[in-house]
This record gives C-alpha cells, structure tokens and sequence, in this order.
C-alpha cells in the first residue's frame, strides 16, 4: 500500500504531417526531446530531433533490451547457493519468468546451473552514445562511463529510429544501417514545432500527474488517436483532446477541446488492447497503468518538454548499508540481484498491476517483506510496497557489498533485513 495517497497524476518531430503548432507558452520549449547525430554504415551523417518508431521521443523515456553479460554474477560460486532454495525459486528447468507481460529465460546449463538473463532499462537522458553491433544489438555508453552489452528484447534494439534532420528532412533509419548514435543536446533554434502531452490520470489506486505517453506509443500532439463512432471511423490529433474515459472494456469517451464528446470503439486506442498509460510522475519515475486500473485522463495545457539532456548527470556506483536478519550488517558498494550497481538503473515493480520504474538513485530504503514484495521508500518520502519483479521479490538471487580490496559479501536475499542507500 502507499503510505500516503497518490495524488494529481507522454511523434517529430515533425516526424509526422499535419502536426499541430505549438501554443504560444511552449513556443522554442525543446530541451527535452530527444536529439543527436546518427552516422550510418555508408559513411552518412544525420543531426536532428530522434525518435525511436512511433514511440520514445524524450529523454525521460526509458530504453529497453536484455543484458548480454551479468559481470557480477562471476563474484558468487555456484556451492555459495542454497540449491535448495535456488530449486525452489527457479526450478533450474529453462523456466520462463513474467516480468511485466514480458518473459526472462532461466538456462538450462549444466556448466553454469544459474545462467540467466536480465532486462535493461534506462533513460535516453542517461546514455551518451549508441555503438550498434548487430541486427539486434548494440553496445551503449553510459554518461557514468560504463559500457553495456544489450540485445533484442523490445525494438529500441533492431527496430527503425525517425531522424528529423534540418537540411534533408525526415529519413526512417532501419537498424541494420546505423553504425553510431551520439546523443546531444538540442541546439538553441531549434524547434519540432509540437508539444507533449501532459496530464493527470484517475485510478482506482488513486492520482498520477506529468508527461503522457498514451497506449505506449502517442506523445505528442500530432499523434492520433483512432476509433469508430457509429458515423465511421475518426482519427484525432491527441493535441485536440481535452479528456478521454474509459467506458467498460470496449470503448472510450473522448472529449474534444472544443466541448464535442464522441464515443470510439475498436481499436487499441479506446479499448482493452490498450497497451498502458505511461506517466513521467515527478514523485516516481515512469509509471504503466493497465487499461483494467484506468478510468480517465484530464490533459492539460503545455508543460514544457521535459528536463534537457544535460540535466542527466553522470550517475555512478551504488552506495550503502546492508542490514542482515542474523544481525550483520555490511557497508560499502552494493549490486542488487547481482544486476543493478549504478544509480541510473531502475528499480522495477507494482502495485495493483501499476507498474513503476524508479531511477535507483531516487530509492533511499528497500525493506523485503512476506508474500513475494518488498517495502520501499523514496528520497522524497514517497512510500510503496511494490511486487510482481525480480528486484523486490523471491525472484532476486541476491545482494552482493564490497567494501574494500577483499571479495565482496554475498547475501541470498531471503536473508536481508533491509538495505539502506547513500
């Protein structure tokens, strides 16, 4: 449960015809889209605002592939393991565990009986550059200097990346094709001449309020929405709507800025194929509420687009105390799940099928408790007790601290009291 109310409560960018102008108040408002230089197999550059698909557009909008290599994992011998426990857990048998609609793979491996793998998740805003290695992978620069091997998993890796480039124009990159992508920020005149979308959001589970990302994918007011009224089929600029209801599981009310309400049906737009609402809640991170949690979306006028590239400081190693059920407490850098060692990482997990994905530099406790969910408290005050993911429930292989020259500690999860970080 919150320990306090959820209150209040996102493409170009250009990447589309017809866009709507931008109001006078977010008229030049560009630091937070998402910009650089893409340079391709053939030698060719590309400066200009990116946009990954139809979908991620900004800097606060999270990128998402499998880890290729758990370096950490190497620290802890196979006889450190309860097997019991681990059988258990994990069943050692090839199991498939959900993660968010999404499954992780645990090998079967006779030479490594714990090979799995790992999702990774961070903010465009935090990775300087994208070296592409492959149809489906890629290494990424992290501001921190850390470099990470990712592959397939979701489409940021192998999909197409719109580039909105001032003197050519739009040009869809197919993955294949990129060699590099340095980020940067946007240069000063530079305009995608649309705005993001913001909005607060009712659940049952309470208020969420920021940036709007609709059905994972429209984000900015040029996107559509599309559905059918009993007078044919209507697509509308999401810059046009004032707010949308949901209206059981098959359709939605969608009211117009201009006061005009119409009933759509038959598309994932308006209906139960709704993949999520994703809200950039200041409090949080990004938050997914599933179409079953949702009831309706206010928009609002202008907001800005969001913290600008260079607002992401390099965020580097994890820091704090471990505090151990048999009394032990151990000091020093700390990799959780044997995954997450650096601040710009995510802590992933839900509540009432509301997922949340929280910069760890934002998690100042995490208190496991009973029933698979653990306790966590924010640096602003913030209390949730999240579950359903491997970072706060039986799905967590450990916490491992070193705390000077020697090898570091490992302790199974089950036996953490709590961890405290710096």
């Amino acid at each position: 449960m919150y320990s306090s109310t959820i209150r209040g409560a996102v493409g170009v960018i250009a990447l589309g015809a017809a866009a709507l102008a931008a109001p006078a108040a977010a008229a030049g408002d560009h630091d937070g889209f998402i910009y650089g230089r893409v340079e391709t197999t053939s030698g060719a550059e590309y400066e200009g605002f990116l946009r990954w698909g139809d979908e991620e557009c900004f800097w606060d909008d999270l990128f998402h592939s499998l880890k290729e290599d758990l370096p950490h994992r190497d620290m802890v011998k196979w006889e450190d393991i309860d097997e019991r426990d681990w059988d258990r857990k994990h069943r050692r048998d090839g199991e498939r565990i959900s993660l968010f609609g999404r499954e992780i793979i645990i090998h079967d491996d006779h030479d490594d009986p714990w090979d799995l793998s790992r999702i990774f998740i961070a903010r465009f805003g935090d990775i300087e550059r994208i070296e592409v290695t492959g149809d489906e992978d890629a290494d990424l620069i992290m501001k921190s200097g850390a470099r990470i091997a990712v592959s397939g998993y979701a489409n940021d890796v192998g999909g197409t990346v719109q580039v909105d480039d001032e003197a050519a124009g739009r040009i869809d990159l197919h993955w294949e094709r990129i060699d590099t992508i340095e980020f940067m920020p946007a240069p000063s005149g530079a305009d995608p001449e649309v705005w993001r979308l913001h909005g607060r959001v009712e659940t049952d589970s309470g208020e969420f309020e920021g940036f709007i990302q609709w059905d994972k994918e429209e984000c900015i007011s040029s996107d559509k929405l599309d559905g059918n009224t009993r007078d044919g089929e209507m697509s509308i600029a999401m810059g046009r709507i004032r707010m949308i209801e949901r209206r059981g599981h098959s359709s939605s009310n969608v009211e117009l800025k201009d006061g005009r309400v119409f009933r759509l049906r038959d598309t994932n737009d308006v209906n139960r194929e709704n993949r999520g609402i994703m809200v950039e809640d200041e409090r949080f991170g990004r938050v997914t509420i599933p179409w079953e949690e949702f009831d309706r979306i206010v928009f609002s006028e202008p907001q800005g687009s969001g913290r600008g590239y260079n607002d992401y400081r390099p965020l580097k190693e994890l820091r704090g105390t471990v505090h151990v059920v048999d009394g032990d407490t151990y000091r020093g850098s700390i990799v959780l799940d044997l995954d997450e060692s650096e601040g710009w990482e995510m802590l992933n997990g839900s509540y009432r099928d509301i997922e949340f994905n929280i910069p760890l530099a934002r998690v100042a406790s995490i208190t496991p408790g009973r029933r698979d969910q653990s306790t966590v408290v924010l640096r602003n005050g913030e209390e949730l007790r999240l579950e359903d993911s491997a970072d706060v429930g039986k799905g967590n292989i450990g916490v491992l601290i070193y705390s000077g020259s020697d090898d570091p500690v490992y302790v199974d999860w089950e036996e953490v009291e709590s961890i405290e970080l710096d």
